[in-house]
């Protein structure tokens, strides 16, 4: 079913949320424990603390909260029970603070008013960066309120043909940067019936984007989609997307540090006999080894 909008607190509750949710994980709180506290805090008069009522009874019998927020449609949107499956999958490595970051920052954004076209592009953004599926994550993304029929559409179509074509074209192909530039060459060409008929067909068609996303996108065709990215999330103040963090080298252990400090006392032992008498090589010589290994009684 088709997710409608919800009123502006409850975005706002929600921002709240995921946003502290993901803080008492983080201080070791279970999260059963956390949404049950979590469900006095949210403002009373919105739908949330009815939602958190029924994610925490289903947590209690599946271990999960995607498959509540998926009974739970007409609150939760499609990408939002999309994103918190990806994080719960035990075979995935999308980490499940990442995806509360994910979730607090879009609700937030949407309490703030939030466009179509920027919450398409932070969106796109959060699969690419985080490696998850295109498909599955734009038919979620058109699932929504916020975007009309010919948003529905082209999001639809955007999801068959990312990979095969450049996010700036299928950007600038339906932006206000193309309509002018087609009018204004038509204009030089009047008489021209393939000219005029080109930028009917364009015109045709639903404009999804302003000039101002039209020139960047037209601007980094071809390059690295970060850069795209990066530009848009700057003009059109879209959330920055949380990027996944590195992972940390483990510390060393105890027992391989004192090996590679007798390695290096070798080494340092081995340059002070060359610099003197030079390397006395018998003590490398396997029967010298094996005789003081086994001395005779």
């Amino acid at each position: 079913m088709d997710h409608t909008m919800l009123a502006r607190e409850e975005y706002i509750e929600q921002s709240y949320l995921f946003r502290t949710l993901g803080e008492r994980m983080l201080d070791g709180v279970a999260t059963q424990e956390a949404l049950k506290s979590l469900g006095h805090e949210i403002l009373a008069t919105t739908k949330l603390p009815l939602a958190i009522d029924y994610l925490v009874s289903d947590l209690k019998l599946t271990g999960t909260i995607a498959p509540a927020m998926r009974q739970l449609n007409h609150y939760f949107t499609a990408f939002q029970t999309f994103v918190m499956t990806e994080a719960e999958d035990e075979e995935g490595r999308f980490d499940l603070r990442t995806a509360l970051v994910i979730l607090e920052r879009e609700a937030r954004y949407l309490g703030e008013g939030g466009t179509p076209e920027g919450l398409f592009l932070y969106r796109f953004e959060c699969l690419s960066r985080n490696r998850l599926d295109y498909m599955r994550g734009l038919l979620a993304t058109a699932n929504d309120g916020i975007f009309n029929a010919d948003w529905t559409a082209w999001i639809t179509m955007v999801s068959r043909q990312v990979g095969l074509v450049d996010l700036a074209d299928l950007i600038y192909i339906r932006s206000d940067e193309l309509l002018r530039r087609q009018k204004g060459r038509a204009s030089f060409h009047t008489h021209d019936a393939t000219q005029n008929e080109e930028y009917s067909d364009t015109k045709n068609n639903a404009v999804l984007f302003g000039e101002k996303e039209g020139r960047i996108a037209w601007a980094n065709r071809g390059k690295d989609p970060l850069y795209l990215f990066a530009a848009l999330q700057r003009q059109l103040g879209y959330p920055v997307v949380p990027k996944p963090k590195r992972p940390q080298p483990q510390a060393e252990s105890p027992a391989l540090m004192s090996r590679r400090i007798d390695r290096l006392e070798l080494r340092v032992k081995l340059l002070e006999e060359e610099a003197k008498d030079g390397i006395d090589l018998s003590q490398f010589d396997p029967k010298n080894q094996s005789s003081k290994q086994h001395p005779e009684e």
